[in-house]
């Protein structure tokens, strides 16, 4: 047996109920998970739930999602990012070939092992979760929403469904049990659309550079789909060159499922000048660059940017540059080290940010003023700026060769 079957075999998993998967009396769980309390949905029978009560989803759609989610522990990790770009569940199950549980990936964990210098060709069992929280197949709806809401000090949005001995029979997400809509995350957006694309001329000479055509749509249209998806429903556009090609297309958003309202600058105003301009809110505001193409999850870095009480929260891309050439590590004359062609890393701005109310108090009115500088101000101020590093698909369409790749990927449903 192996040291990933023996964990899978033999740890024990929070939130399972090993005896057959029925709460006893009073809601204890035998495993020293939570307390769920017992209630009249609590406590009739089960044997009739299989599938944690989802309400929105046939069984061919389970099956097509496990299925998509469940990874073995050798495959790399830069295998298993695609997978979750891919899925779309924010989650991945490590398992050996008997479905066995044994851990979870999330794309935060990814991240961590990137941020830590780590290398895309490691094994993902390498940075998989061990022991997650998970939920019996005889669990009703109120006893997962319990478990997501209450079995850790923070909110988790995804359960693996396993047996009593561990074996994985479906995935639970948060979406398939509440109202994905409601009243949305709190957040509202801005998206950046004023700039006259100069490096895409002569694309962008009739065209703004966010209405250029990926397909059978506009940049931007894609854009704010994201946005709709994500449960974010107000949407304010910067405006400048050729505004009405933006205008027109989109009208108040109805039609595409947000409130879509026009920030119009007579005059450029840099990347953050026009946020003066919103009208006062309370709402965390998402920014973001019009020219972006993306599959970043938005509630993934909201709950990033809340877990920190950030006031800013940067989205980042790891970049690496390889010098052509052997480089020399000199001490004076002496020569210390020779390393030929060494990669530089770094994180490089992603042109998406999330802001607190608060931060347009570092704004000028009326003034020239791009992000960067009001993230120094925040920093000179002593105020929470976090990064947040972009794991999923992100391009920024700045030249003809990035508008052909962005292409190409969409034609090849890539993003």
């Amino acid at each position: 047996m192996s040291t990933h079957d023996q964990v899978a075999t033999e740890a024990p998993y929070e939130g399972v109920v090993p005896s057959g998967g029925v709460v006893p009396s009073g809601g204890v769980i035998p495993s020293g998970g939570p307390v769920i309390p017992s209630g009249s949905e609590g406590s009739r029978s089960r044997a009739e739930v299989p599938r944690c009560a989802r309400n929105d989803t046939t069984a061919r759609d389970d099956r097509l999602r496990l299925q998509q989610t469940l990874i073995a522990p050798r495959v790399s990790i830069a295998d298993a990012l695609r997978r979750l770009n891919d899925a779309g569940t924010g989650i991945l199950l490590v398992a050996g070939d008997d479905r066995k549980l044994i851990g979870v990936i999330s794309d935060g964990d990814i991240r961590r092992h990137l941020l830590a210098g780590g290398s895309l060709d490691e094994p993902c069992g390498t940075i998989a979760t061990r022991r997650p929280l998970v939920a019996s197949p005889r669990y009703t709806r109120a006893e997962v929403l319990y478990l997501m809401d209450r079995a850790r000090e923070y909110t988790v949005d995804h359960l693996p469904v396993v047996t009593a001995d561990g074996v994985i029979v479906g995935l639970v997400l948060r979406r398939d049990l509440v109202n994905v809509d409601g009243d949305g995350p709190g957040v509202s957006a801005v998206i950046m659309a004023g700039g006259s694309g100069t490096r895409l001329r002569p694309l962008t000479e009739h065209t703004p550079k966010p209405m250029l055509p990926l397909g059978d749509r506009p940049l931007l249209e894609r854009t704010v789909e994201r946005l709709r998806n994500a449960g974010i429903r107000r949407v304010r556009v910067t405006t400048h060159y050729l505004a009405d090609h933006i205008t027109n297309h989109f009208g108040d958003g109805r039609a595409f499922g947000v409130d879509m309202q026009y920030i119009a600058e007579d005059r450029p105003l840099g990347t953050a000048g026009s946020l003066k301009r919103l009208p006062p809110s309370d709402e965390t505001m998402l920014v973001m660059n019009g020219d972006i193409l993306t599959t970043v999850d938005f509630h993934d870095m909201l709950a990033h940017h809340r877990k920190h009480h950030a006031e800013a929260t940067i989205g980042a891309r790891r970049y690496d540059m390889q010098v052509p050439y052997g480089v020399l590590e000199c001490s004076g004359i002496q020569v210390r080290a020779l390393r030929e062609k060494p990669v530089h890393r770094a994180l490089v701005n992603a042109g998406i940010y999330l802001l607190e109310p608060s931060a347009l108090a570092y704004v000028p009115d009326g003034e020239r003023f791009d992000m960067t500088d009001l993230i120094q101000r925040l920093l000179d101020a002593g105020r929470c700026v976090v990064s947040f590093l972009i794991v999923e698909y992100w391009l920024d369409i700045g030249q003809h060769a990035d508008y052909q790749r962005a292409q190409d990927d969409v034609r090849q449903a890539r993003v």
